[in-house]
């Protein structure tokens, strides 16, 4: 069994950069079934709800090196924000035209 280990990405209502603990999960080894009677999703792969956090990724592959444990390491995707002003919108040198 495959573990992956990255570092998650901060929800939608979080606006600062600190996300410092890395997270180790197993993949799944079968695919989810559907419940005939209820619809509902299940699974017999009890790995698959373990989820570790480590404060850096070098102890994330100690640990896994030490249980011998098949793993990747994803490295984090840079943050693309762009820094804009409330203020910029009222600017005479604006590149747009106003909308209204």
């Amino acid at each position: 069994m495959t573990a992956r280990i990255y570092r998650p990405s901060r929800s939608a209502t979080q606006s600062g950069q600190a996300k410092d603990s890395w997270v180790l999960e197993y993949e799944p080894e079968r695919p989810r079934e559907i419940d005939p009677l209820m619809g509902w999703t299940s699974s017999t792969d009890m790995k698959a709800q373990v989820t570790l956090r480590f404060d850096s990724p070098e102890e994330a592959v100690a640990y896994a090196q030490r249980n011998g444990i098949a793993y990747r390491v994803e490295a984090p995707k840079a943050a693309t924000r762009k820094v804009i002003s409330y203020s910029d919108n009222f600017r005479y040198n604006r590149l747009t035209p106003w909308s209204h």
